[in-house]
């Protein structure tokens, strides 16, 4: 079913009185598969984790209800805008009710599906009021926000002129990389040449075992096979013996076959798996979407950790998107303290966000709202710190 909320005001800067939104659900969602690719398709370089193929694997595999609830904008019968939501009781609103974007372990970016081009503007708008109307005038915590893309300003944006008050909890940057014309021009300069010298040496040390190639899968019996490889490698090492490794759960191996096993509409599948003589030492799983490669997921032999074969198959991967330009950028997808930072050059500014609708302010201010945020991260922080010892 889907249920209609209030358009934006008439005192928007934006002419929004042709767009509508509305909130449906996840199933019903499904159900328009041809309108929802052609948006994924038109939103430029936004990343792909609420697109069909993405959020359908976590329908197929439970880690999604069928009923996730989901605000979208239409122009007519074309979709224009998605954004999966719940609700959640959180302690920035001392206990009451908060809607948060919906997010996996699998979702490492949150800003909303939203078509690229000049009418971009007007389509935020538009669903800053359905998220205000989704919320019944409730605050929203946003993780995982790329706020210095144009993307994340233009919603920002959006919620200034919709009478908001923004905050931010934290923020972090997550290493990406921009491809050069070669792989010459990615290496002149390079902010860490003893990193890059360092994994030379653990690459001919590699060598030294046997024949060392990358082998690259983007869809048919050698992705399946890919990915049944990576999910072997991943559970003989840490994560398996601490039970997080995807096929230690039986959603997250469904989900892994789902989302990896082969792309759908605009989202594509890359499997790069670096061997020594035929074995498999590391495999990266990637979704490629709008220009960008995500690195998703990555796993290595654990036996072979002295040489670092996870850095030696990432930087075999940036090597091939110069050969290859089968992507305009690299994404890590990764959190702070990221291995990746000293070989990746541009960083993307990731951050939590606390964002209260006009109808919501009054009870807590936003700046209590803000330390309550900071104080629950700093001992999440502080709790993972001593299991670690």
């Amino acid at each position: 079913m889907t249920a209609a909320v209030a358009r934006p005001p008439a005192a928007s800067a934006y002419p929004c009185q042709a767009y509508s939104c509305a909130v449906t659900t996840l199933d019903a969602l499904g159900q328009n598969a041809a309108a929802w690719d052609d948006l994924s398709s038109r939103s430029g370089d936004a990343h792909p984790f609420y697109s069909r193929h993405v959020m359908l694997a976590h329908r197929a595999s439970g880690l999604a209800a069928p009923d996730l609830r989901v605000v979208v904008v239409r122009f007519g019968d074309r979709l224009e805008a998605v954004l999966p939501f719940r609700r959640s009781y959180d302690i920035c609103g001392l206990g009451r009710c908060v809607s948060l974007p919906y997010l996996s372990p699998f979702i490492t970016a949150t800003a909303p599906l939203v078509a690229d081009g000049p009418e971009r503007p007007a389509i935020l708008v538009t669903l800053v009021a359905g998220l205000a109307a989704a919320s019944a005038g409730r605050p929203w915590r946003w993780p995982l926000l790329s706020v210095e893309t144009s993307l994340g300003r233009d919603l920002l944006t959006a919620m200034g002129l919709a009478g908001w008050d923004v905050g931010e909890v934290a923020r972090f940057w997550r290493p990406v990389l921009q491809r050069r014309p070669d792989h010459a021009a990615f290496l002149a300069g390079h902010p860490h040449p003893s990193r890059l010298k360092d994994l030379r040496r653990r690459q001919r040390r590699i060598a030294e075992g046997g024949a060392v190639s990358l082998e690259t899968e983007t869809r048919g019996p050698g992705l399946a096979r890919a990915v049944e490889v990576f999910l072997t490698v991943e559970a003989a090492g840490w994560k398996g013996a601490a039970g997080s490794a995807m096929a230690c759960r039986a959603a997250h191996g469904t989900f892994a076959r789902a989302v990896f096993g082969a792309g759908e509409g605009p989202v594509g599948i890359r499997a790069d798996t670096l061997r020594q003589a035929g074995t498999p030492l590391a495999v990266s799983l990637a979704l490629v979407s709008g220009g960008t490669a995500y690195l998703l997921k990555t796993a290595y032999d654990e036996t072979a950790r002295a040489y670092a074969p996870g850095l030696v198959l990432e930087a075999e991967i940036v090597r091939a998107l110069h050969a290859e330009a089968f992507a305009d950028r690299l994404d890590s997808a990764t959190l702070a303290g990221s291995a990746l930072e000293s070989l990746y050059r541009e960083r993307d500014a990731v951050a939590e966000i606390i964002a209260v609708p006009d109808a919501g302010r009054g009870l807590i201010s936003l700046e209590r709202r803000l330390r309550l945020a900071r104080f629950e991260g700093e001992a999440r922080h502080e709790v993972r710190r001593l299991l670690r010892r």
